[in-house]
């Protein structure tokens, strides 16, 4: 873990590095609800009772580029030894046929030179598939048989060449490979922007080979009943983004904070801070685009419980300016700070006269205490000047 080696900050998580079940995490959510997606990415999702098997038979190269790097490496030494053996057996059996294993004439030409056993047998069928040419075992013009397994070994040799080696550089080169080095706030937040009440995650990237056309999807993930009865206990409702610009497409150069407005189409219109408290709520989010040095679609993926939605803050700045540059803090990814936000629903914010009213509701609760400050003020330079006096 770069966090571990104090590379990284604590206060922000890799996508994919972020979990680890050996070592027991700082931040622990409480235990109410199992996670749609945890916090790493990983679809939290078991496939049970999957009663046609044989459907993953029929895309072998996606299920071999899916197994774990041990299994992955072990079809791919199994495959050449299999095919090895299985042409050596035929070798084996056309010398065995001709008598090439026992006749030793001057005048008598075998089908191959130099097969004795079966021992030099694998030995050939291994030259021929992988062209090494040793030179003391050849095919000869005496047996047209033994000419065409030479040439059905050869075409084998060579597919088995390009899947193996194509699932080995589709594993070494995955998309969520690059998804490493996208990351996400530890917590979302809930306050007001521009006068409206808001959900916020910040997200940035590491490295300095862009993400081109990144777009950003949040989700709410909970439990509903529809009018009829229904229970649905995973019920994926998308919610918009506040960005001027695109509908969700991005400029990810540094650190961004992605925002959600609570109106009245948002799912989150009803949530209060004590609802957040007391519900199950989960914020799915997917950023996804394209690898500018491979052109390969990466996604990177985390999620929002109710534990880990700060409401009343938000993020402090990262990025300053230095010797004519834009330099970007990650120690400060993660870091909030306590700003005044009403606690109630946006939608119960509408309702009684919007953010205004909240505003001047806070200012009256604050002039008492600014009268009190310049009373104070006042007094100290009373008696600072009558004791100069």
């Amino acid at each position: 873990m770069l966090s571990r080696k104090q590379l990284l900050p604590e206060d922000y998580l890799l996508t994919r590095l972020a979990e680890n079940v050996q070592h027991q995490p700082k931040f622990k959510s409480t235990p109410r609800k199992a996670r749609f997606v945890g916090k790493s990415g990983t679809c939290n999702v078991a496939h049970t009772n999957i009663r046609e098997q044989g459907r993953f038979l029929q895309d072998v190269f996606t299920t071999v580029v899916d197994l774990k790097w041990l299994h992955t490496l072990v079809v791919f030494t199994m495959s050449f030894l299999c095919s090895w053996l299985l042409f050596a057996m035929i070798w084996w059996l056309i010398a065995f046929a001709h008598g090439d294993l026992h006749q030793k004439g001057d005048d008598f030409v075998p089908c191959v030179t130099d097969i004795h056993s079966f021992s030099s047998a694998f030995l050939f069928s291994i030259e021929v598939q992988v062209t090494i040419g040793f030179g003391a075992r050849m095919v000869t013009e005496e047996c047209a048989s033994a000419i065409l397994v030479l040439i059905i070994q050869n075409i084998a040799g060579l597919l088995i060449n390009a899947i193996m080696l194509g699932c080995i550089f589709m594993k070494t080169a995955q998309a969520h490979r690059r998804a490493e080095t996208l990351i996400f706030s530890k917590h979302a937040v809930i306050s007001l922007r521009n006068d409206k009440l808001c959900f916020m995650i910040r997200l940035g990237d590491l490295r300095k080979s862009m993400i081109i056309s990144a777009a950003v999807r949040m989700q709410v993930v909970r439990r509903t009943t529809t009018p009829e009865g229904e229970v649905l206990p995973l019920d994926q409702i998308d919610i918009t983004l506040d960005n001027p610009i695109d509908t969700s497409g991005i400029f990810l150069v540094s650190p961004l904070i992605i925002s959600h407005v609570i109106n009245k189409d948002s799912p989150l219109y009803d949530l209060s801070a004590s609802d957040l408290l007391n519900q199950d709520v989960e914020v799915i989010v997917v950023l996804e685009g394209v690898v500018e040095t491979t052109g390969i679609t990466t996604q990177a993926r985390t999620s929002y419980v109710s534990e880990e939605i700060l409401w009343g803050q938000r993020f402090v700045p990262t990025v300053n300016e230095e010797d004519g540059m834009y330099a970007v803090d990650y120690s400060k990814f993660g870091i909030t700070a306590k700003v005044p936000t009403p606690y109630c629903s946006a939608k119960r914010l509408d309702e009684s006269g919007g953010i205004a009213q909240f505003k001047l509701q806070e200012g009256a609760t604050l002039r008492p205490a600014v009268r009190r400050r310049q009373n104070l003020k006042q007094r100290s330079s009373t008696l600072l000047s009558a004791s100069i006096g």
